[in-house]
């Protein structure tokens, strides 16, 4: 049977909005709240940060949902949200840049993002006002990961999802908020997810696990390393490449966002860091920094191993949050501590509205 071209076009239409009944609303709240992170041993530094946590939340949805996020600016400065991958075809106004696509967020008020989630990947937030201060030394920044329609086939074999945010910070003008706003601040203490080796994490894993490390290169650049293993990198910004391959260092530049596959087999405890040299240092002290380890459960913690009574905390990847259902996630384990008069408490989960 042949269509006629108006045949085809109700046909287009009908699968259109078919496709159109499956999207989801995903209506979030977020507060941006000034609190104290302890980034390292003997190092804090006063941070906006979204829901009280750096990272921010994980916000996790579907390809082609209907996003809408309220954000309320509890701070002391003015503030606005970038929603860095998301191409906002017909809501060019909610793209987050000051006096260029809206006023900025002051201090008491409310502002209100809507946006199709077209771009599926590892896509993230972040504030545009004062970019060099209120990303490059506050910590304002979360993931916002969009689950493809479709997988491809080794992301269908996936077993973990982790989340790494790789960041600096500047001693000088850690309990200073409002200072540290031209580029090129030094920095002296390096971390991910807002935490320097050892207040950081591992990441536990068993033979045969396919993790997938979503490695975002924040405000740094970064030369990430995994010992014992070869990574499969898949996705660039988002985006998976029709030629996937190994590699053992991935470069990124700031701003930019990899996917790398790791197959699980080869049992051990085993290091990962940033291969710039200066990143894996606390203020200059060695064996600190944007590391961490590997560690297969069924391999016994030997004497000597720095974390060999850790305290395990989950979550620090996100890990747990990744198999969660989708919606916004707000992480324990990330939260700072408050500080300041205008601030308010960790965030209830009634700001999750699905």
């Amino acid at each position: 049977m042949r269509l006629s071209f108006a045949g085809i076009l109700a046909l287009v239409s009908s699968l259109f909005a078919v496709s159109a009944a499956h999207a989801e609303q995903r209506k979030f709240e977020m507060d941006i709240q000034e609190v104290e992170l302890t980034v390292a041993p003997g190092f804090k530094a006063k941070v906006w940060a979204f829901n009280g946590q750096v990272p921010g939340p994980l916000i996790h949805v579907k390809e082609g949902d209907d996003v809408q996020v309220i954000v309320h600016n509890r701070s002391t400065q003015a503030h606005t949200v970038h929603w860095h991958g998301v191409y906002q075809f017909k809501s060019w106004g909610s793209d987050g840049t000051p006096n260029v696509t809206q006023k900025n967020i002051l201090p008491g008020e409310s502002h209100t993002y809507r946006f199709v989630a077209e771009k599926a990947g590892s896509l993230w937030y972040h504030c545009h006002t004062n970019v060099a201060e209120h990303l490059g030394l506050r910590g304002m920044f979360g993931p916002l990961i969009i689950e493809p329609k479709k997988l491809t086939k080794i992301e269908r074999e996936v077993t973990k999802d982790a989340v790494l945010m790789f960041s600096g910070w500047n001693d000088r003008v850690a309990q200073k908020l409002g200072e540290g706003i031209k580029p090129g601040e030094p920095l002296h203490y390096f971390s991910i997810n807002g935490k320097s080796m050892p207040l950081n994490q591992p990441i536990r894993v068993k033979t045969g696990d396919v993790v997938r490390l979503r490695l975002y290169a924040a405000t740094i650049p970064v030369a990430f390393h995994l010992h014992g293993h070869d990574f499969l990198v898949t996705h660039k910004d988002g985006t998976p490449l029709d030629r996937p391959y190994a590699a053992d260092v991935i470069g990124m530049q700031p701003g930019e966002r990899i996917d790398a596959i790791v197959r699980m087999n080869n049992p051990g405890i085993w290091a990962s860091h940033d291969h710039i040299d200066d990143h894996t240092t606390n203020n200059g002290q060695e064996h600190g920094g944007s590391m961490l380890t590997v560690e297969y459960d069924e391999i016994e913690r030997p004497s000597f191993y720095m974390w060999k009574n850790l305290n395990f905390k989950p979550d620090f990847y996100m890990i747990e949050s990744m198999a969660k259902p989708f919606g916004l996630h707000n992480i324990e384990v990330l939260q700072g501590s408050t500080t300041a008069p205008g601030s308010v408490v960790s965030p209830a989960e009634g700001h999750n509205h699905q």
